[in-house]
């Protein structure tokens, strides 16, 4: 989640780089980040065109909703900023992802009419992810709802159960927690292996289910997330190798 990290310097970016060659680093180890900025603004035309020319030709962004569409204004008389959104998220062409609405815990079972009269509106063609803080939500309005649409229910926890599959791509958030990680001091601060291999273990039964997987750790997983990163591909490919 994201890559503007000046505590990885040293270890993970080489003693030295800059912090305008960070996502070009970043792009040599993993084909694809999770924009958490965007959840602040709307990017301009030149950042979404440096990001793209700064990343290989497989590279892929998601990028979360910005919060006045989310949080603010909840879904709410929110066109405009939503079509500003995806018309510049858009420029990033076949390096877009999965776009991701992130809803605070007030969010809940009397809203889920505005996200059934949201979820039409949005253009097609992108791949779309719900993660809900409520977990009065959680239930088979909300699956089916998103199931409807084609949109991703995104997975935080395990075990995974097969109602929570509600689209043919599937998204993880491996957040950790923040009252026992610090996750800006550059280094693993909790073992999270035991959590990391099964992970791995339902992202390879899923990929054997042809659906693509989308997963990222938070700072706040093990306090260093290119550590965890590595690590579940490692699990994965050594048992399930990758053609």
């Amino acid at each position: 989640m994201g890559w503007s990290y000046t505590f990885w310097v040293g270890d993970f970016y080489l003693p030295g780089t800059k912090p305008t060659a960070f996502l070009a680093e970043y792009a040599k180890h993993f084909n694809t980040v999770e924009l958490d900025n965007t959840f602040y603004r709307i990017p301009s035309s030149n950042t979404t065109k440096a990001w793209k020319e700064q990343t290989p030709v497989d590279f892929l962004f998601a990028a979360k909703f910005p919060t006045v569409i989310t949080h603010i204004k909840m879904l709410r008389s929110c066109e405009s900023e939503t079509n500003i959104f995806i018309a510049r998220m858009t420029q990033l062409q076949n390096k877009l992802g999965p776009l991701l609405l992130q809803f605070p815990s007030s969010f809940g079972p009397k809203q889920l009419a505005l996200l059934e009269e949201f979820l039409p509106i949005l253009p097609e063609g992108h791949r779309y992810a719900v993660e809900v803080r409520n977990k009065a939500l959680i239930g088979e309005k909300l699956h089916s709802l998103l199931r409807e649409h084609g949109v991703a229910l995104v997975l935080v926890s395990l075990p995974i159960v097969e109602e929570q599959l509600t689209a043919d791509f599937v998204y993880m958030r491996l957040e950790g927690e923040r009252s026992k990680v610090n996750g800006t001091l550059g280094k693993v601060e909790v073992d999270r292996t035991e959590d990391t291999l099964k992970w791995a273990t339902q992202i390879r039964d899923l990929s054997n289910r042809n659906r693509d997987v989308f997963a990222y750790f938070s700072k706040y997983y093990s306090g260093y997330p290119p550590h965890d990163a590595k690590q579940l591909l490692s699990v994965i490919t050594s048992t399930h190798p990758c053609t």
